[in-house]
């Protein structure tokens, strides 16, 4: 106790005027309040999980990393090749193989946006899209041309019939044919005429046929008061979906783009953190020099192996951090599962936004796609309404077609009874061959659906209501993103260069600090607070310079031209053009 008391006095935490008994007083309560700190630590550390490996006994040592995190990190092996760059099929898995070969390509900013641009499997959904609102189009102004069908049937036919006279014919008044002895043979006897048929007489006979026919049909609705309108929302449709694929593009280029410059931030901080715990060393092999020459106390040495540890956690993150930005690139990207990207362009701040911010919002207005296409489907379900309503209105359609037909018949087998019948009617083989042609015209009107077409009509006049809701929605949304990242814009660049002062300061004050703790005229804890506050300046430069790219990036989104047309070719474009900027603030 009176070491501890010796102790404060060197301290200057007990002054030196005291007597020995309020000495000793005030020394036995610092020892019971030692004692109840180290009963509630020792509490404490009853709670923590055991250690799962022993105590570090080389202070000077760094943990080793993660296989996993190493082989994640690793740096590029080069530039990424045009066959690395291709996305594979839209239903395949990622091999074992694959993933084990994978390795890390560099690119740049503008090589990971026309891969994007090429292998996105939303632009790709999308540009499905564009091509089925076309062909929808197109089937939608075939309903101006008639309808030209052909038709065309053929086929065998057989039966057996058995004709019998129930009555003998010889009544009938027709003369000596057909009385039973109306005829005279060669013998001069008395005989049948040809035509009689006695009571019971049969024939029977079996017939095939075949027979084909053959012609054409036509149709074409000369009064349709829906046709116009189902193709004008129909072309509508296709305008709503070249603008979505146009607003994707845009969007896609900014995910790619805050991609590109998170993995960037990331790298560099991997770089930050590593240069931070290599400067922990070199200061902790520095403090156990003083500590060995009787120069700085126990103290120092615990807090720099404290301060080293926190940094290598802080390493340890910032890498994880980078191994996941760089898959998420990846992904945007749809690379193959062997290909992992890493950024080859160096961080470079962007300028200022050239325009000012009512400039800004009014070119942001102007041909936006977003707004576009909401307009588009407005105009698309006002179109459709139209037509369902048309359903209530007469249609006059002409309708005409023509054709021929051709039939053989052939009676075989035949069987005379009860003294014959019917001989004449029978015609062994006989062809029949006919054409016929038709035209006229067909009026439809509904008269009475129980309100069915009247309703859906309606629905689609609400539906066509809300979207100018909608683009009311859309059009604020829009103007709060470009004041956002107009506002934000501002402020990196204002912060970037408090930072860059900030981190001049701070590096001077590190090296003053550095020395004077070497030569014995400052503490250790002024060197581990300076080290801090460098590492925060180049942590705060890094990310000031990272928001200004972004903020450019969110404001370049909402101005930036694309092409409709899916077919058109893209080009990636990082900043506005000067002719951009002259039709955004309309001078020539």
């Amino acid at each position: 106790m009176r070491n501890r008391a010796l102790a404060l006095l060197w301290l200057g935490l007990i002054p030196a005027q005291l007597a020995p008994a309020a000495l000793a007083q005030n020394t036995e309560l610092l020892e019971r309040s030692w004692q109840r700190l180290d009963a509630e630590l020792r509490a404490l550390d009853r709670l923590l999980p055991s250690e799962p490996e022993p105590p570090v006994g080389d202070v000077l040592s760094t943990p080793e990393l993660p296989a996993n995190l190493i082989r994640a990190n690793q740096p590029a092996s080069g530039p990424i090749q045009p066959a690395d760059a291709v996305a594979g099929p839209p239903l395949d898995l990622p091999t074992p193989q694959q993933l084990q070969a994978g390795g890390v390509a560099s690119l740049s900013l503008e090589q990971a946006l026309a891969i994007a641009f090429a292998n996105s499997a939303t632009l790709q959904a999308q540009r499905e899209q564009v091509a089925a609102a076309l062909a929808s189009l197109q089937a939608a102004m075939g309903s101006y041309w008639p309808t030209i069908s052909a038709f065309a049937n053929g086929g065998y036919e057989g039966s057996r019939s058995t004709t019998t006279s129930n009555k003998p014919n010889d009544n009938l008044g027709f003369g000596p044919l057909f009385d039973p002895a109306g005829l005279l043979d060669s013998a001069g006897q008395p005989t049948a005429g040809p035509f009689y048929v006695p009571n019971g007489g049969s024939a029977a006979d079996t017939s095939g046929e075949w027979g084909v026919e053959a012609g054409l049909q036509l149709n074409y609705a000369l009064l349709d008061f829906a046709r116009t309108p189902t193709v004008k929302a129909a072309r509508a449709s296709l305008e709503q979906q070249r603008n979505t694929y146009a607003n994707q593009l845009r969007s896609l280029q900014l995910q790619v783009s805050e991609a590109y410059y998170q993995l960037q931030q990331d790298e560099q901080l991997v770089r930050v953190y590593d240069a931070n715990l290599r400067n922990d060393l070199v200061i902790l092999q520095d403090t156990l020099d003083l500590k060995q020459a009787g120069l700085v106390p126990r103290l120092d040495v615990l807090r720099r192996r404290a301060i080293q540890a926190a940094d290598e956690e802080s390493l340890i993150q910032a890498l994880a951090d980078r191994a996941v930005a760089r898959r998420q690139l990846a992904v945007l990207l749809n690379l193959p599962a062997s290909v992992t990207p890493s950024p080859s362009d160096p961080i470079v701040v962007q300028p200022r936004w050239p325009l000012d911010l009512d400039a800004s919002l009014l070119a942001a207005y102007r041909g936006n796609p977003e707004l576009e296409a909401i307009l588009a489907t407005r105009t698309a379900l006002a179109q459709q309404s139209q037509a369902t309503a048309a359903g209530l209105l007469p249609k006059l359609s002409l309708f005409a077609s023509g054709g021929g037909s051709s039939s053989q018949t052939s009676l075989t087998n035949f069987e005379i009874g009860g003294g014959g019948c019917c001989g004449a009617t029978d015609l062994p083989l006989s062809t029949t061959n006919g054409w016929d042609w038709s035209a006229g015209l067909t009026l439809t009107w509904l008269l009475f659906d129980a309100g069915t077409t009247a309703g859906q009509a309606r629905a689609l006049a609400k539906r066509e209501a809300a979207t100018a809701q909608q683009y009311a929605a859309t059009r604020n949304d829009i103007r709060l993103r470009i004041e956002q990242a107009f506002f934000n814009h501002e402020a990196s660049l204002a912060k970037l260069s408090s930072a860059r002062r900030g981190v001049a300061a701070a590096l001077e004050a590190f090296r003053d600090v550095r020395l004077r703790y070497l030569t014995g005229l400052d503490s250790e804890l002024n060197v581990s607070n300076t080290q801090d506050r460098l590492i925060n300046s180049l942590v705060q430069r890094l990310n000031a310079t990272v928001a200004v790219n972004i903020t450019y990036a969110k404001l370049l989104k909402e101005l930036l031209p694309m092409p409709r047309d899916p077919n058109a070719p893209i080009q990636p474009q990082l900043q506005l053009t000067q002719l951009q900027l002259s039709s955004a603030t309309g001078q020539p």
